[in-house]
């Protein structure tokens, strides 16, 4: 075909021992839009001929440098054309084709990726492209590069998409149906994974539980055995002041019979000396 797109595809391998159909990572492998697509655009916008004519030389060596793999002298090509002509649709998509060719892992987080300013080119190329073809298939892209980053929802939006324009593509309703399996794989592995977590977290509070009774028990076991020992301090200690008390009035009870005794012996040496100084006042009797 004429106005033929050649886009990012999705490489599958079937597993013949499980049956189980599995998507390869995105690998893009597509020619770029050719220069010669005729883009719809708004009179106001057109630009000079000898302009479409330069735009058209940088989309022709742009497509030249991708073909050849020199995908940074193709995006380099594709700039030059949008500086004469931002609304080239077809530089704006071969631009996109030649930054996902850049595109290396590890660079999703910064905005300013070749990934990064690949999707927001395509995303433009949705709502603003007059030409149906591009629009079909830079939602096709970006179906791909949703798949690819595990994005299974916004790629099975993606697809459907293109199958609003394009009933009959076929690589799209072939990938959708891949992403909608994937999705279903995610959301089981999903909720595996949370239930073994919640599993995980059911056996750490038995745990914790156990734990605290057995704490609880250590607890009262301690402070029972401290009851028993100030019962027994207790026990001592008044075992001590009775057999106080005891020695006390034992040394009372013998200290009054000493007293006694003493007063008993006083009375009788002083009846003794009363009755011999009797003696020695009695005169002798004569002979």
């Amino acid at each position: 075909m004429k106005n033929l797109i050649a886009t990012t595809f999705i490489t599958l391998m079937t597993l013949l021992a499980g049956g189980v159909v599995q998507a390869q990572s995105l690998d893009i492998n597509q020619q770029p839009q050719d220069e010669s697509t005729q883009e719809q655009q708004a009179p106001q916008h057109k630009p000079r001929r000898s302009d479409a004519m330069q735009v058209r030389n940088y989309i022709k060596q742009g497509n030249k440098n991708y073909n050849d793999k020199r995908y940074s002298e193709a995006e380099r090509d594709y700039q030059k054309a949008l500086e004469i002509d931002p609304n080239s649709e077809v530089a704006n998509f071969n631009l996109a084709s030649a930054l996902l060719q850049q595109n290396s892992n590890g660079e999703q987080e910064d905005p300013n990726s070749p990934l990064n300013r690949a999707v927001r080119t395509l995303n433009n190329l949705t709502k603003t492209a007059q030409n149906p073809e591009i629009v079909e298939k830079s939602y096709y892209n970006l179906g791909n590069i949703a798949y690819n980053g595990q994005n299974y929802s916004e790629s099975i939006a993606m697809y459907k998409e293109v199958l609003r324009r394009n009933p009959a593509n076929d690589k799209a309703r072939e990938n959708l149906r891949l992403a909608q399996k994937k999705l279903q794989e995610q959301q089981q592995n999903q909720q595996n994974q949370q239930q073994q977590q919640d599993q995980q977290q059911q056996q750490q509070d038995q745990q914790q539980n156990q734990d605290k009774q057995e704490e609880q028990k250590q607890d009262q076991q301690q402070q029972q055995n401290q009851q028993h020992q100030q019962q027994d301090q207790q026990q001592q200690d008044q075992q001590q002041q009775h057999q106080q008390m005891s020695d006390n009035n034992a040394e009372q009870i013998l200290k009054a019979m000493e007293n006694a005794e003493a007063e008993t012996r006083r009375k009788i040496e002083a009846q003794k000396a009363r009755e011999q100084q009797t003696n020695r006042r009695r005169p002798e009797k004569p002979w």
